[in-house]
């Protein structure tokens, strides 16, 4: 395998009057994508606590969580050609609007149904801080920048997959389970207003005139028939895949298979989030070198590699628990070498669709990872199996959209072997 340096055809040159990021600009949209992650996982290790006191069995409470990815993902469809429409600002003020109301409205659910369609609704709100602040990126960075920026929102939105089951488990050793649904709620506020009182409008006026000009759903339908686009939708979407069928299973694996306890699990959970970040920041270092695309498709072979890896120890147990951390380690790591690269390839197919680009591949992510939260959930074995099995299947697939899908790149002098 061949990673070049950055081809002559590869980054767009920096649009003139484009400003380099600010720490508060990045960290406010780290927090606004952390909406997702945070929702997940603050309470992951309160699941089975959660299960026992409202009688849901382990299978629903996971349902739970897929009701949640469903919302993000069918959500993004609507606020991303939505804010092409009316700007970044409208779209993603209500839909934080909505996240508060669903999160206080799950404080008071007295079963399981009740819970699996207030964590859609809570999906359908906090999509959009998602959708808007990929589209908000694009629209001030080219493709390579784009891809930089992301690198280190991931830092800031990967604290939440690092403390927040470790909060969740802080907060269930003190507290009922209610007092995480109530601190949703105030983060959902704190940014509202860090929204309303800082973040000004990024939507161009070349975007705001073909949003118009065209009906809602056009720029979606000429995204989708791009082969390139598909290319990155699909590639990012069956990777992301891999990680939803680990999250979805943590507690499973973690708490029920290996008996860890809650506190404990809060700490192994950070440990593999903590390779995630790692992963983005190595990426980031690459991307002065080296092309996004390149980058993205080598590790997503090291991920097809790792996934074989994460059969191999669930089916035969090797290595036992640290096995099986090991293997998701790796995974997870190169996750983060493919995440912001793909958003930032798909966003820069065409940017004057940055809302409806950001859509699609939000919500196929989203849409794909729900499927592989269910079928993980539904699966007839261990969960560790389970979660091998879905993993691997997925990253696999996201191999199939990868390869082909756009021309290899030239072997060029200097170029870095692998």
């Amino acid at each position: 395998m061949v990673l070049g340096p950055v081809p002559a055809e590869g980054p767009a040159p920096r649009h003139e009057g484009r400003a380099k990021p600010s720490l508060w600009l990045i960290i406010l949209l780290g927090g606004l994508t952390a909406f997702g992650p945070l929702s997940i996982d603050l309470y992951l290790p309160a699941l089975p606590a959660i299960g026992e006191n409202i009688g849901a069995s382990p299978a629903q409470m996971q349902q739970t969580l897929a009701a949640l990815m469903a919302g993000l993902a069918l959500g993004q469809l609507f606020y991303g050609p939505l804010s092409d429409r009316l700007g970044r600002r409208p779209p993603l003020i209500g839909g934080i609007a909505l996240f508060v109301l669903a999160s206080v409205l799950c404080v008071f659910a007295a079963s399981a149904w009740q819970l699996i369609a207030l964590r859609f609704v809570q999906g359908l709100g906090s999509c959009a801080a998602l959708v808007i602040a990929r589209a908000v990126v694009r629209d001030r960075f080219d493709h390579q920048d784009t891809a930089r920026v992301f690198s280190w929102i991931i830092l800031v939105m990967g604290v939440a997959p690092i403390f927040a089951p470790l909060l969740g488990s802080t907060i269930l050793a003190f507290a009922s389970w209610q007092y995480i649904f109530w601190l949703l709620a105030a983060y959902g506020t704190l940014l509202g207003f860090w929204v309303v009182l800082s973040l000004g409008e990024s939507r161009t006026a070349e975007t705001a005139t073909l949003a118009r000009g065209e009906n809602f759903f056009a720029g979606m339908i000429a995204l989708f028939g791009d082969q390139r686009f598909r290319g990155y939708m699909l590639g990012q979407a069956f990777n992301q895949a891999s990680l939803f069928a680990y999250i979805s299973s943590a507690p499973a694996i973690l708490i029920l298979q290996y008996g860890v306890s809650e506190t404990m699990f809060g700490w192994l959970f950070a440990m593999n989030a903590a390779g995630l970040i790692a992963g983005t920041q190595v990426n980031r270092l690459l991307l002065d070198r080296y092309s996004a695309d390149n980058i993205m498709r080598i590790a997503n072979r090291l991920g097809v590699l790792f996934g074989g890896l994460l059969m191999v120890v669930a089916f035969t147990g090797f290595g036992g628990i640290y096995g099986i951390m090991s293997a998701l380690f790796l995974i997870l790591a190169t996750y983060g070498f493919v995440a912001g690269n793909a958003n930032a390839g798909g966003l820069s197919v065409d940017p004057r669709r940055a809302g409806a680009a950001s859509a699609l591949l939000g919500a196929c992510g989203f849409g794909v990872g729900a499927i592989a939260a269910t079928v993980t959930s539904l699966l007839p074995l261990p969960a560790s199996e389970a979660t091998a099995v879905v993993c691997f299947v997925s990253l696999l697939l996201a191999l199939w959209w990868f390869r082909g899908i756009f021309n290899p790149p030239a072997r060029q002098a200097g170029a870095l072997t692998s």
